[in-house]
Order: structure tokens, then C-alpha cells, then sequence
């Protein structure tokens, strides 16, 4: 998300779907009308809710979920409310059909580095450490080993409150230190931070302590860190090597031996494997390659969720030229998916959805505009509906006004089309009116 500031006052980007807090389900499992954000699609959440139920038992592998329905039917929504239902340490990988399209790397490369950031670990490690904040800083120093002439320091003396360690930190730092290995890292500000915002206490107990330390990565982490290893070699040091860099493949040899660690760690106890959901929207883009390799990644002994979505009806299968399939995916695929409908939203439901979002983004409808757009969603679709608020404020501002007027929604009109009314105005032979 990204935020702007401007003097005092701050705006911030508000995402399409960031009033979506989860499916919205009884304790029994029936969808309320509006519940969590979520407005409609009542079959389409109960649905939903039966395969989250299935995902946290984890009696979901090596099938899939497909989400099918028009544009704008909330399938996206959905998927997002799946992940939130699930939780947030559940490893939740999105990706659109389009990306496997890439010059860098090869197509199936791209659906297993999506699967392997869809699966997680959870590490559990318990560590001997100082922790606490620094309050004495005292060099001490030795004869410069290079010349005999002068001295040099040899390390520093750090106080933290009653223990002293040698590290090299700054008076006031809150910092925890390994006593194995020595690593420093800086923890925490020690007191309250005028930038951040936040006030974070001081580490209470002992300044020596044993602590269990718990990190949820991915396969798909566990990977670049190896491919690209530094520092130390136990399970935290590797962890703290992952840093961001330009896209490689990463070879199966490679996979195989991370598998083969990750199910040491399993054995030991260390570790937890947390199948995560991967998430491919407009899946009709896959070509034939990709859905073969796609029903093999399924049958892997380590997969993840799979939830597909498409607004195809039948269409052909990419990378062919005459098989026709449901939904542009192949056959033998869709045997293994469970499928659900959405279902177009209707005028009622339509303005539910506008009157939340315009309380999301501190918008002020006057008289008349919520039945107005609602009659342009119905007339084009809900996205259009929603796309007209933002700039429909912006006009009642110029207008020194604090709310949206109905006025503000036809001048919308005016300058923009929806997608239907654009469509109507090309003529038969592709091209539009007026000799352009």
C-alpha cells in the first residue's frame, strides 16, 4: 500500500478489496446476506467455507478449486476471503495464468516457484541469548598487531543493564545477541519513536536467557537462500541469509536436497510443514504445457491448495488448435476440480456493495446517488459502478462540495464509457463511428 503526505493530512491507496475480512459464514456454516465485507454469492461462500474446512484437516491434496464466472462476479474476492478464513500464517501465493509467459524464465519454472512459496515451515529453535538494552560502551584496546608503534581496539565491552558481552552496538540500542555464534541484531527502539510511531517496551527477565525462537518461511524461501548461501549454517543463519535478487532457476537437484533437509527437520521435531493455497486467476491463459505440468505438481507427495478462477465459457485450450474444452482448460484437469459458480450480482446487492465502499474510502453520497449507480452497475457492470466514486469526488471537490451529487455520476458519464456501451459503439466491421 502506498501511502502520500501533504502537510499534515495523509491519503493512502485503498486496495479493491481491502473490506474483504473473510467468507462471512455462520457458526453452521450458512452465508449471511453481509457479513466480514462480503456482500452476495451466499451458494458460492457455503461452497467456500466446506473447502476451508477440508484445507484445515488437510483432506484437500491433489485436487483443486475452480472458481467460474463472469467478469466482476467476485471470484478474486472469494480467493482473498479463503486466505483470511485460513489465517495469516498460512502461506497464501497469487498469481495470474499470463505470468508463465516470461523471457527470464522457462513456464513450468514459474507454476513450481508458485507452489513452493504456497508451502511453509515453520522452524522452532531454542537458543542461548543476551538481550536487553545497551548501556555501557567501553573500547578496550591492545597493541596494533601490524606495527609496534601504537594500539589499536581490540573489541568493546557492551552493558546490557546487569550482563556484559563483546559486540560492537551504540549506547541506548535495544539488541539481541547469540551467545554461540555472536551475532547481533537490533531488536527494538527503546523508547517512544516520534517516526514509527510506536512505543515497543524494553525485554523483560533476565539479560541471559534461553529463548525459543519460531521462523515461518517457505520451500520457495528455503530455495534462494541455499541456491545463494552466506553466513552461518545453522537453521536461523540461513533464514537470515534470504535477500531479494534477479529471478534464476533453481534446479530439481536443488529442490530434492532442501526436501530431504526440510524432512530431517520434520523427523526431528524442529520443524512443521504448513501446505499453504496457490492461487491462479485467469487460468485459461495456461497452455497445454502448463497443464500437464500442472495435474503432475498436483501429485506431488508436498503440494499446496490449488484454487483456479476463469470468466471463460468454452473456449480453446491454448497451445492447441482444435480441442475445445469448458472453460479453456483441459479435461483430465477439470476431473480433479471441485467447480463453483459465481453468480451475477443483482441491483440490491449491487448497492450494498457501493455503500461499503464508499464508507471504506470516507466517501459522502448525497440523496439519489446510491440508487443512480446502482442502475449504472446493473446497466454495466459493478466494477464500472465502483470505478465512477473516486473520480466523482474528485468533482464534488472542485465544486467546494463535500459530498457526491448525482450531477457528479452523469458528467461521469459523459467523459468516461463502461465496457458495454463501448462495445456498441464499434461498428461491424471493428473499426468506430466517425471514421477513425
Amino acid at each position: 500500500m502506498r501511502a502520500t503526505t501533504t502537510g499534515s493530512s495523509r491519503s493512502s491507496r485503498i486496495a479493491p478489496h481491502s473490506h474483504i475480512k473473510g467468507l462471512g459464514l455462520s457458526p453452521i456454516g450458512d452465508a449471511q446476506l453481509s457479513a466480514a465485507g462480503f456482500i452476495g454469492q451466499t451458494v458460492a461462500r457455503e461452497a467456500c467455507g466446506v473447502i476451508v474446512d477440508l484445507i484445515k484437516t488437510r483432506k484437500f491434496s491433489g485436487r483443486a478449486l475452480l472458481l467460474a464466472g463472469a467478469p466482476g462476479t467476485g471470484k478474486t474476492a472469494l480467493a482473498l476471503a479463503i486466505s483470511k478464513e485460513l489465517g495469516a500464517k498460512v502461506p497464501f501465493c497469487t498469481m495470474v495464468g499470463s505470468e508463465v509467459y516470461s523471457a527470464e524464465i522457462k513456464k513450468t519454472e514459474v507454476l513450481s516457484e508458485a507452489f513452493r512459496r504456497a508451502i511453509g515451515l515453520r522452524i522452532k529453535e531454542t537458543k542461548e541469548v543476551y538481550e536487553g538494552e545497551v548501556t555501557e560502551l567501553t573500547p578496550t584496546e591492545a597493541e596494533n598487531p601490524l606495527s609496534g608503534y601504537g594500539k589499536t581496539i581490540s573489541h568493546v565491552v557492551v552493558g546490557l543493564k546487569t550482563a556484559v558481552m563483546k559486540e560492537k552496538v551504540t549506547v541506548g540500542d535495544v539488541v539481541y545477541i547469540e551467545a554461540n555464534s555472536g551475532a547481533v541484531k537490533m531488536r527494538m527502539p527503546s523508547s517512544y519513536d516520534l517516526e514509527s510511531e510506536t512505543y515497543v517496551p524494553l525485554p523483560k527477565g533476565e539479560v541471559h536467557k534461553r529463548k525459543e525462537l519460531v521462523q515461518d518461511v517457505t520451500l520457495g524461501d528455503l530455495d534462494n537462500a541455499n541456491a545463494r548461501p552466506q553466513g552461518g549454517q545453522d537453521i536461523m543463519s540461513v533464514m537470515g541469509s534470504l535477500v531479494k535478487s534477479g529471478r534464476t532457476e533453481i534446479t530439481e537437484k536443488l529442490r530434492r536436497e532442501v526436501n530431504k533437509v526440510v524432512a530431517g527437520y520434520v523427523a526431528q521435531g524442529v520443524a512443521e510443514v504448513i501446505p499453504g493455497v496457490v492461487f491462479i486467476d485467469e487460468v485459461h491463459m495456461l497452455d497445454l504445457e502448463c497443464f500437464t505440468y500442472l495435474n503432475s505438481l498436483l501429485e506431488s507427495q508436498m503440494a499446496p491448495t490449488v484454487i483456479l478462477a476463469t470468466n471463460r465459457g468454452r473456449a480453446r485450450v491454448r497451445g492447441t488448435e482444435d480441442i475445445v474444452a469448458p472453460h479453456g482448460v483441459p479435461v483430465d484437469l477439470l476431473d480433479r476440480c471441485l467447480i463453483v459458480k459465481t453468480m451475477p450480482y443483482t441491483r440490491a446487492e449491487v448497492a450494498e456493495v457501493l455503500k461499503l465502499r464508499a464508507q471504506v474510502e470516507g466517501l459522502q453520497l448525497g440523496e439519489g446517488v446510491l440508487d443512480r449507480l446502482s442502475q449504472e452497475g446493473e446497466r454495466g457492470s459493478l466494477r464500472y459502478a465502483l470505478q465512477l466514486l473516486a473520480p466523482a469526488s474528485i468533482l464534488a471537490g472542485l465544486a467546494g462540495r463535500t459530498q457526491i451529487e448525482v450531477a457528479d455520476i452523469s458528467e461521469m458519464n459523459e467523459l468516461f464509457l463502461d465496457a458495454r456501451t463501448s462495445a456498441s459503439r464499434i461498428s461491424a466491421d471493428g473499426g468506430f463511428g466517425g471514421g477513425l
